[in-house]
């Protein structure tokens, strides 16, 4: 099995190809230098020179706050960009597997959002991952939309690294505690992403690892098992104002994954402790 992976250097992207390449698939990793989304003939060039069996697109624009005043940049790549890698997968007989998000909701309620619920993004960031997935859908049937969460991976800059890294400079930090939802380690979703590619079962998916928290919660178990002593002071989404608005409930329902035999991720305070132990 031949797969192209977009975004080859980011947190997922790089544990998707390292996956890949230990159960044995020819990888092809592509990244910003190679190729530029924004670019439709480049897109198509380096599609058609592979012509994989399966194009896994993780690349994004991702900085949520920058996106509402970047709005061009963020549009061009995460809604122009995907129409280009979809429309070539098509053009070559290849599946597609498009990385979303959480943030393609409003967040509203606590109950965890399902699959089939309406979406409400309330960000520009989010409007433009649901626009990629419709954009998606409408150019392919062999095609899986895997929405996640609060991704965590070795590659890459993220929320337990900066509170680790804060955690041994600073006695106090303050955290908001009023947005909920699940951690997701990398390389337990690469394996879940590439068992999903073996297989015909197309259609929208949630992936994160098991459990809900908040990031309050998340950052104190990071200082437990990271043995740091700092103290972790719970604030509320009110008091931490930032350019883009977050969902306040970003638990996602994964009844579908089991549904169609898929296993679901381990604890997220497992995959924690996990990747602290890589980290030291």
């Amino acid at each position: 099995m031949k797969i192209l992976v977009t975004g080859a250097k980011g947190q997922l992207g790089y544990d998707v190809v390292k996956e890949g390449e230990k159960r044995g698939f020819v990888m092809i990793g592509s990244d910003v230098g190679d190729c530029d989304l924004r670019d439709e003939a480049a897109v198509h060039k380096i599609v058609n020179s592979v012509r994989p069996d399966i194009v896994i697109h993780c690349a994004a624009y991702t900085a949520v706050d920058q996106a509402e005043r970047e709005q061009e940049l963020c549009y061009d790549v995460n809604v122009n960009g995907t129409k280009y890698v979809a429309a070539a997968a098509a053009a070559v007989g290849a599946k597609l597997i498009y990385i979303s998000t959480d943030y393609v909701f409003d967040g509203t309620g606590d109950a965890p959002h399902s699959v089939e619920e309406v979406k409400n993004p309330v960000n520009y960031y989010g409007l433009t991952k649901s626009l990629g997935e419709d954009a998606v859908m409408a150019a392919l049937e062999r095609c899986f939309i895997v929405r996640i969460s609060w991704v965590f991976g070795s590659n890459g800059n993220n929320f337990v690294k900066t509170m680790a890294r804060l955690g041994r400079e600073k006695e106090e930090l303050s955290v908001v505690s009023d947005q909920i939802g699940a951690p997701t380690y990398t390389p337990d979703l690469a394996a879940l992403i590439l068992d999903m590619a073996a297989t015909e079962k197309y259609g929208v998916y949630h992936a994160a690892n098991s459990g809900f928290c908040s990031w309050y919660d998340f950052a104190v178990k990071i200082m437990e098992l990271s043995g740091l002593t700092a103290k972790v002071k719970p604030i509320l989404t009110k008091d931490y104002p930032t350019a883009a608005a977050r969902p306040r409930n970003s638990r996602l329902d994964q009844t579908k994954l089991k549904k169609n035999g898929f296993s679901v991720l381990p604890p997220w305070e497992d995959a924690l402790r996990r990747y602290l132990t890589v980290l030291k």
